[in-house]
């Protein structure tokens, strides 16, 4: 057993373990119970005029889809911006992301947010930065009934809809620009596992599934991105029932990049119920199938099932793909919590 293997296994060990500690401990309500904790502090922080506008009702649909890759001078966010906070209202917004996420998925999005505001410095333009990630609720935050965060701005946007034990994180675009920097001499790559994972797949191939994985048509950009909700396509490329063990373990160690962002419990809880139907999950790749080490691919690939669809889609805008990235996480069958939601 190689060294990625015995990695991929040990972590798919780790989730299931998770995952069975939830079910028989109740973990996962005591997560939402500090999930409606912090928001509350977060709340409590908040003057009147702030708290009117950063809370929407559950059923606001223009609210609940009114997220983009695009800066928010192109497409106004709603809620409470970073910047309108004082130094205590924004130390209880990110303690609230800190129990909503896990704590790579937390990293994730310090890292896409430190990546946005070194963009705004090379700009120079103020449309970027760290300032102009907004926050909003739709409904109040309850351990009962469903409400939902929303947390984005710029190649960033999480939609989790909690609903007791269930934490749902689709749809949610993951996006970053600069996807390579460097921060203390140490290189920084925000999508860095959801690139190296998807080509080490790739390479795992046989000739007869690499023929059938990568597509014979260009793909350039998000086929199911922002103002996209509700739209299918039909899957492509490479089921996952043509793979052998090592190469099914591998996809889902990638689809883990995604389906891990949000806290453990929830996230372990995604992964059963995808892994439950793994055979019916496809890889497509489109572009070129070689990358230079320490560096991030130029290929668009998608992953997708009955309940999963996760696209990575370089931008060939301001010269190197490699350096912006948009990826997008959505379930047909439950972004926003459809099936949690009130009738």
């Amino acid at each position: 057993m190689n060294a990625y293997t015995a990695r991929t296994l040990r972590s798919l060990c780790a989730a299931a373990m998770m995952c069975l500690v939830a079910q028989t401990t109740g973990a996962q309500p005591q997560a939402t119970t500090r999930i409606v904790s912090a928001a509350n502090d977060f709340l409590a922080t908040l003057d009147q005029k702030q708290r009117l506008g950063v809370m929407f009702a559950f059923d606001d649909e223009q609210q609940r889809a009114r997220w983009s890759n695009l800066p928010v001078g192109a497409v106004r966010r709603a809620g409470l911006s970073m910047g309108e906070l004082n130094a205590a209202q924004r130390s209880a917004a990110m303690a609230l992301l800190a129990v909503v996420l896990s704590r790579k998925g937390l990293e994730k999005v310090h890292q896409i947010m430190e990546a946005d505001e070194l963009l705004r410095q090379s700009a120079g333009k103020p449309i970027f930065g760290r300032d102009l990630y907004y926050i909003s609720f739709l409904g109040a935050p309850s351990d009962r009934t469903t409400w939902m965060l929303q947390f984005g701005g710029h190649h960033l946007a999480l939609n989790v809809t909690i609903q007791g034990e269930r934490g749902i994180l689709t749809p949610s675009l993951i996006g970053a620009q600069p996807a390579l920097y460097t921060v203390n001499g140490s290189t920084i790559r925000p999508l860095g596992q959801e690139s190296d994972k998807a080509h080490a797949l790739l390479n795992a191939l046989n000739d007869a599934q690499r023929k059938q994985a990568i597509l014979t048509y260009r793909v350039a950009d998000l086929v199911l991105g922002p103002g996209q909700d509700g739209k299918t396509i039909q899957p492509e490329g490479l089921k996952a029932s043509a793979m052998s063990e090592l190469q099914k373990t591998m996809l889902l160690d990638l689809v883990a990049e995604w389906a891990g962002i949000v806290h453990d419990g929830a996230a372990a809880a995604r992964m059963a119920g995808i892994s439950a139907g793994l055979d019916d999950i496809w890889f497509a790749w489109s572009g070129p199938t070689s990358v230079s080490p320490g560096r991030n691919i130029t290929a668009y690939y998608r992953i997708q099932g009955p309940n999963l669809v996760i696209e990575y889609a370089p931008q060939p805008l301001g010269g190197d793909p490699s350096m912006h990235v948009h990826t997008m996480y959505r379930d047909p069958t439950g972004d926003y919590g459809r099936e949690a939601r009130p009738k």
